[in-house]
């Protein structure tokens, strides 16, 4: 990972196994994000989904991978311990490899941003859980349209660099948009 760049990171649950048990999970999840990861990445966009997590992030001027590998692993670790203890189960959560996609390109680094931002979003609604975006608690949505003020995502940062709409009416249709017309499968 280098500094000032975008990525996808996502994981999925073992054989697609449930990571998330209860919405305190989920809260939990978030809280150690805050903790473990803010210090390196800016937060775009996040999903938790029940078996799997997407984040959009933007790695911060002072980036140092190995910190970062360190503490996404005790994010992680820290997460498998607590899930573990609470299901009553034992062993990996997680599979082996969290996935870090450069999505940065100097042409194109908005239109993927975008791309990527409207794909976590809509992951609720193309797997079924909901009948509309906004209604996943477990998403950065409901912040960017205002219906909730979460303080997880640099939202200034991502209409910055991905050049969203910073009407909020305008961000969903946008959003409306790529869903309705199939842009991402």
């Amino acid at each position: 990972m280098e500094k000032e760049s975008l990525y996808h990171i996502y994981n999925q649950g073992n054989n697609r196994e449930p990571i998330f048990f209860a919405e305190r999970n989920y809260i939990y999840f978030l809280k150690k994000v805050r903790k473990h990861l803010i210090p390196h990445l800016h937060i775009l966009a996040y999903c938790l989904m029940p078996n799997h997590f997407h984040l959009l992030v933007f790695t911060k001027a002072h980036f140092d991978y190995q910190k970062y590998v360190i503490d996404l692993r005790t994010l992680l670790s820290s997460y498998i311990k607590a899930i573990n203890k609470q299901e009553s189960r034992s062993g990996s959560l997680f599979r082996q490899n969290t996935k870090f996609k450069n999505i940065s390109d100097a042409n194109e680094e908005y239109f993927y941003g975008q791309y990527c931002l409207h794909y976590i979003h809509q992951n609720p609604l193309r797997a079924g859980l909901v009948t509309n975006i906004e209604e996943w608690r477990f998403s950065s949505y409901p912040d960017y349209i205002q219906i909730r003020n979460g303080s997880l995502c640099n939202k200034n940062l991502a209409v910055e660099l991905l050049r969203l709409p910073e009407n909020t009416k305008e961000f969903i249709n946008l959003s409306e948009v790529t869903v309705s017309a199939g842009v991402i499968n």
